[in-house]
């Protein structure tokens, strides 16, 4: 019965030990309110000044060079990308596609 008590006790103060808030953590304001509105949390966030490079390279992308273009076909094909590896992108393409006409 002793032992009992004296584990009950243990438990308690390790339970009270564990529980217990600080003042410190109730400072916050997010204790109460976790979340911000859209408008608080533009404040303190800063664009990203990377965007503009991000958007002028997806652009860049659209507009590629013929050779780059033509690299990538050949590149998809194994046998063009075999035949580059001896000859060159530029004699491959026009070994394998150079035939081809679009209208």
């Amino acid at each position: 019965m002793r032992t009992l008590i004296i584990l009950m006790f243990l438990a308690v103060l390790v339970m009270a030990a564990t529980s217990y808030e600080s003042h410190e953590s109730m400072e916050s304001h997010e204790y109460l309110n976790p979340f911000l509105n859209r408008r608080r949390a533009n404040g303190f966030i800063q664009a990203d000044t990377r965007l503009g490079a991000i958007s002028q390279e997806r652009i860049r992308e659209r507009n590629k060079a013929p050779q780059e273009q033509q690299r990538e076909i050949c590149e998809d094909y194994y046998p063009c990308e075999l035949y580059a590896f001896r000859h060159g992108y530029a004699a491959a393409y026009r070994h394998y596609f150079g035939r081809r006409r679009t209208k």
